[in-house]
């Protein structure tokens, strides 16, 4: 037995002594730890994509491995968003060695979750599957089991206990707080359970710290609850968004504490967004939503607000209550859809690079110069492009004498390009690099994939 098991177990029987004799006798941890393994390991899937990969200059098969948890009996299985995206191909290995393939049946890059269904052949039985618990009712020092496939092994389990139940972090919780737990999670675990000692699901294990300490972070299976049936309905969670950026009232990260212990701050407004339109401003304080009262004291109170307002119907108009130099506001927003917070990507082999679509929410700095066109997403080297000099992040304005503002631009003239090869093969490229523009010759009359 590891000394880290061995030191929870001791722990845990030091507690329970401390309650009497009796309780000790009628509860052996390691059966409750075994029991809680037994109800879930079966459903414990391990998971292998080839995804498609642009970001080396060329498009490129790749696979990667991870970890589900089936949640029904007719094949559904949780994973994270970042195992299945861009996969051409998945297949799932169960528990009892039947492999199947599988199709992902919808994805949320901002939860990094997604919901998979297994190609099942007509009269396939019933399959075993966990079931979602209320992550809510967990309290830091719980005992908790993180399982799945680390490092391509088959499966397995660790155990540990949640460190901290509402963990905010920076850059990954806009709609979701993460739990925090020291039962490893390892490369490959991701997308697998973590497990209470009830046996069943509490989070989606999503990150992990390799090395300075076991540290790792789940989804929590309420946040998961909540947006489950519109991945099932409609394949996407369909994020209404208000271009609000929020504030709480205690703002220790950025040294700022406003009066009153009510209501939230409008930090920012993205340009042309619904919130904007509607009158709102810089510094109003939102006291409700929807005639619902709402208060962030602290950055750990904003994600639960984020979700509520970016889960209300697209196109309705929402009420706002406001205040602002002293007095009372009421406006009322109508959100927009989300929509893709990703650019699609385009491979350009006889230029050796590949091009991304800008995209508001992925690449802000590039949005801030243009808010539409393409840049360059990857450059292989030896190649062509890295011959001429182009470098990643470029953003295109023309090539060969024709203006960019989309793939389809891009796409067109490439056809052209590399149609005359035999008697023209280069192209003058203009750029926008860092806020300033720049021209590059791309030669294109050699094919390194040949070489």
């Amino acid at each position: 037995m590891g000394l880290r098991v061995l030191t929870l177990l001791l722990v845990v029987c030091a507690a329970l002594s401390a309650r009497g004799g009796e309780a000790l006798a009628a509860l052996d941890f390691r059966e409750v730890v075994r029991g809680a393994k037994d109800k879930v390991f079966p459903a414990v899937v391990f998971v292998k994509c080839v995804r498609q990969s642009h970001e080396m200059g060329k498009k490129q098969s790749v696979e990667v491995a991870g970890s589900g948890v089936l949640v029904s009996a007719g094949g559904e299985l949780l994973t994270n968003w970042h195992v299945v995206d861009k996969a051409i191909e998945i297949r799932c290995l169960l528990f009892d060695g039947r492999a199947f393939d599988a199709q992902a049946a919808g994805a949320d890059k901002d939860l990094d979750v997604a919901l998979v269904r297994l190609a099942l052949p007509k009269g396939t039985g019933p399959l075993p599957f966990a079931e979602l618990a209320d992550s809510r009712a967990l309290r830091a020092g719980d005992f908790v089991m993180a399982m799945g496939a680390p490092w391509g092994l088959a499966r397995s389990v660790s155990i540990g206990i949640v460190s901290c139940t509402r963990r905010y972090l920076e850059g990954n919780s806009e709609y979701s707080l993460w739990l925090q737990t020291d039962a490893s999670i390892s490369p490959g675990n991701s997308g697998g359970p973590l497990v209470n000692t009830d046996g069943r699901i509490v989070g989606i294990n999503t990150m992990g710290v390799i090395f300075g300490g076991d540290m790792g972070f789940a989804l929590p299976s309420a946040t998961i609850r909540e947006i489950l049936p519109r991945l099932r309905g409609k394949g996407d969670i369909e994020w209404a968004w208000t271009g609000l950026e929020l504030q709480p009232l205690r703002d220790f990260q950025r040294n700022v504490y406003f009066e009153g212990d009510e209501g939230m701050i409008v930090a920012g407004l993205d340009e042309r967004c619904p919130a904007r339109e509607a009158g709102v401003q810089e510094r109003d304080r939102i006291m409700a939503v929807g005639g619902q009262q709402v208060t962030a004291l602290t950055d750990e109170d904003l994600p639960d607000i984020r979700r509520m307002m970016a889960l209300v119907p697209v196109g309705a108009p929402m009420q706002l209550d406001l205040q602002r130099g002293g007095r009372t506001e009421r406006v009322k927003v109508t959100p927009r859809l989300k929509g893709k917070v990703e650019g699609d990507e385009l491979d350009c082999p006889r230029w050796d690079l590949t091009v991304k679509a800008i995209n508001q929410f992925d690449n802000q700095d590039l949005y801030f110069h243009r808010k539409e066109g393409v840049f360059i997403f990857g450059v292989e080297y030896p190649g062509n492009a890295s011959q001429a000099r182009l470098m990643r992040k470029d953003i295109l304005l023309e090539i060969d004498g024709q203006e960019v503002k989309t793939l389809a631009d891009v796409r067109r003239i490439y056809e052209q390009t590399v149609a005359q090869v035999d008697t023209r093969s280069r192209a003058l490229v203009t750029v926008m690099r860092n806020g300033l523009t720049r021209q590059a010759v791309l030669e294109f009359s050699r094919d390194y994939d040949r070489e």
